[in-house]
């Protein structure tokens, strides 16, 4: 029998459950979990600056991994500042466990030095939370939070632990726990077959199908048996932001990914469809605009892992609960030997896209001329050409991030990293840190711009001590970008404070923290800056291409509209 303090315990367990990086700040009633975190080798602590870096590069790897992210934090300001890190994993349904330090269990509701009520604070915005009441308890708890965390629809679990539960003097006997049940969980592991044919015999009845797949399907790790589905009905896909990936971006039945910024094809197609198969999407608001006026002639198979998305914003013909890799399953093998009834139909359907996809082609943006501020869409195509789509991209909230959706083509699930449901500006930069740090060998890039980056650039101390060869690529158009397009569509470009004044100079900036920092002001200028950003993948260069100020994110859809009214540019809408 082996008999442990609590935070020896959960030193041990972390090692046990293969946890290899832990994000944190260490502060007082954290300090006995430090001690025992230094007195091991196997779990490294990465040493952030501020504790939103933490969640956010926990969160970073656990949308590249997979696996659930692991942070620790103490108490008070520390369990604070880690909020909106936990509210960005809760909103995109990504793993995380979050590890805070708290008050000796008998101040707790003393207003002690560093208290807060974090499981209250966080209630709203956490899939579960624990509070460790006896040390002994800790790895049945910690067990529980992973496997909360990572099952299910996915989502952040805060473990508060008051500092006496982890005293070194106290010593309980410690078991770490293989299996865990839980009589108040069980999520689902497969759809109602009813419901699945249900769906099939709509799917094979269709005339203008579409597929509108999200990030359950890159969580839910379903991105081959979608190919496989979507490849076998010849059927045209979008997805969501969050779904990017999920089906090869390259291929002709891919429209891109729709909503307020999407490809005017996918909005169009989505609008004019009969059936609308949704897979482990939600309806979010940015997608559906006006849910009255949402695809008026379809009808909805909807399928999701949480019973509570289904007909939350949009009333689903078919709900289907489960898994996004089961259902589909499923739905492979119902379709096997049957053909769809309306192929011709289905022709007709694919020249209609073709021929809105033929409207726009060459009419996306102008590049720039000779002498000219580059454009934003023209660094990032030009990005995807000198990584051949391969990289990791992380990106920050704003313009840049939606010309990164829209012009960097992904073919893989869980390579595009970005905040889709909060929208957290400083996301980009922590998370790429967490990619880089657990897949050193692949090209990893953070795509922001000066607003966001200035939220988090202090992470450049935590990349000299630890490592971490970023690639940071800020698209530099010294304002707030996304708020100064709003106010120039309306408020008559009366641009209140989304002027970034007083910006440092950002090669001095980076060259103080000992990295490379690149400028670059022409197309001249930027592949033999390429050339030189990726000349070594261990290195961290920071690339600052000035782009025009005044170019906008287009198409964009009409507030309040359905999914066709778009504007086009800044004097041409459908």
């Amino acid at each position: 029998m082996e008999l442990l303090s609590g935070a020896d315990m959960i030193a041990r367990f972390l090692q046990d459950e293969g946890v290899e990086y832990i994000y944190g700040y260490p502060g007082g009633a954290a300090l006995h979990i430090y001690d025992a975190l230094f007195r091991q080798d196997k779990v490294k602590h990465i040493l952030v600056r501020h504790e939103q870096a933490a969640t956010h590069a926990a969160d970073g790897y656990a949308r590249a991994s997979g696996k659930p992210g692991t942070v620790l934090v103490t108490s008070g300001p520390g369990a604070t500042n880690a909020v909106t890190g936990i509210a960005t994993a809760y909103m995109d349904s990504i793993p995380m466990v979050v590890l805070c330090g708290q008050v000796a269990s008998h101040l707790i509701g003393e207003d002690a030095f560093q208290e807060t009520d974090i499981i209250g604070v966080t209630r709203p915005i956490v899939k579960h939370s624990f509070s460790i009441k006896h040390p002994s308890e800790i790895p049945e708890v910690l067990k529980k939070a992973y496997y909360l965390a990572s099952t299910g629809r996915p989502g952040p679990v805060v473990v508060d632990i008051p500092k006496d539960m982890t005293a070194p003097t106290e010593r309980y006997e410690y078991v770490y726990p293989k299996k865990i049940k839980m009589r108040s969980y069980n999520p689902v592991a497969r759809g109602h077959t009813g419901q699945i044919k249900k769906a099939v015999d709509l799917m094979l009845k269709a005339k203008r199908p579409m597929f509108y797949t999200g990030g359950g399907v890159v969580t839910g790790r379903a991105s081959e048996g979608l190919t496989d589905l979507v490849k076998r009905l010849g059927y045209p896909i979008t997805t969501t932001l969050m779904g990017i990936g999920s089906y090869p971006q390259s291929d002709r039945q891919c429209l891109g990914w729709l909503g307020m910024h999407g490809s005017y094809e996918s909005n169009m197609a989505m609008h004019h469809a009969d059936l609308i198969i949704a897979i482990g999407a939600r309806f979010d608001d940015r997608v559906t605009n006006n849910t009255s006026k949402f695809c008026p002639t379809a009808k909805i198979v909807h399928v999701d892992i949480d019973p509570s998305s289904v007909s939350k914003t949009v009333r689903a013909d078919v709900p289907i609960v489960g898994p996004a890799g089961s259902v589909i399953n499923e739905m492979i093998s119902l379709l096997q030997g049957k053909e769809i009834e309306h192929p011709d139909a289905l022709g007709e359907w694919w020249q209609k896209i073709e021929g809105w996809r033929e409207e726009r082609a060459g009419k996306l943006y102008e590049p720039s001329q000779s002498g000219e501020a580059l454009k934003p869409q023209e660094v990032i195509e030009a990005l995807c050409e000198a990584t051949r789509g391969e990289a990791y991209v992380t990106t920050d909230v704003g313009q840049h991030q939606m010309f990164a959706a829209q012009y960097y083509k992904f073919d893989k699930p869980n390579r595009f990293i970005t905040s889709g449901g909060l929208g957290t500006m400083g996301f980009g930069f922590p998370a790429a840190m967490g990619i880089k740090q657990n897949f050193p060998d692949e090209q990893v890039i953070c795509v922001t711009g000066e607003g966001s980056f200035q939220m988090m650039m202090q992470e450049l101390s935590t990349c000299k001590q630890f490592g971490g060869g970023v690639k940071i690529v800020n698209l530099n158009n010294a304002s707030l970008g996304m708020v100064r397009q709003w106010q120039d569509l309306n408020y008559k470009s009366r641009h209140a404070h989304s002027y970034m004044e007083s910006l440092p100079d950002f090669s001095k900036l980076i060259e103080a923290y000992g990295f490379t920092a690149l400028r670059v002001e022409t197309k001249d200028e930027l592949g033999p800056a390429l050339e030189r950003t990726f000349a070594d993948n261990h290195e961290l260069v920071f690339l600052d291409v000035i782009v025009d100020p005044r170019e906008h994110v287009y198409p964009m859809q009409v507030p309040l509209g359905s999914m066709r009214d778009m504007l086009l540019s800044k004097t041409e809408r459908t």
